[in-house]
């Protein structure tokens, strides 16, 4: 297999793992993804895509813990209101993370990175 054919790969690879641990393998998909990153080399599609999803899957933990955890924190764990901005913010933030992670899968797809498809045209 060619450098680029390999490199076009991993980025489908990593963008579906990233998607994985968003969806049906928290963590296990985070950690193959870092297994990935061993692999690629500085300045390749791979590496970005890689790198992509490293950063969006922390981002999602962050936020989603972070701000769930405050708002448990704060309206208390007996408030039924809680629990309905809990789960309301919680199912939201979620699903705009799984997008966004289906966004750069098929991305991936085309080799190219997310930033040029806003700047050509």
């Amino acid at each position: 297999m060619k450098t680029d054919e390999l490199q076009l790969k991993r980025a489908e690879i990593s963008t579906l793992l990233s998607l994985l641990n968003l969806t049906a393998l928290p963590v296990i998909g985070f950690v193959a993804l870092l297994f990935i990153y061993k692999k690629t080399e500085a300045n390749t599609i791979d590496r970005y895509y890689v790198m992509l999803g490293i950063t969006t899957n922390l981002i999602a933990a962050i936020a989603l813990v972070l701000v769930t955890g405050l708002m448990i924190l704060l309206g208390g764990f007996d408030s039924p209101w809680t629990w309905v901005y809990v789960i309301s913010y919680f199912v939201f933030v979620h699903a705009m993370f799984i997008l966004f992670a289906t966004w750069t899968m098929v991305r991936s797809w085309t080799g190219k990175k997310l930033t040029k498809s806003f700047l050509s045209k």
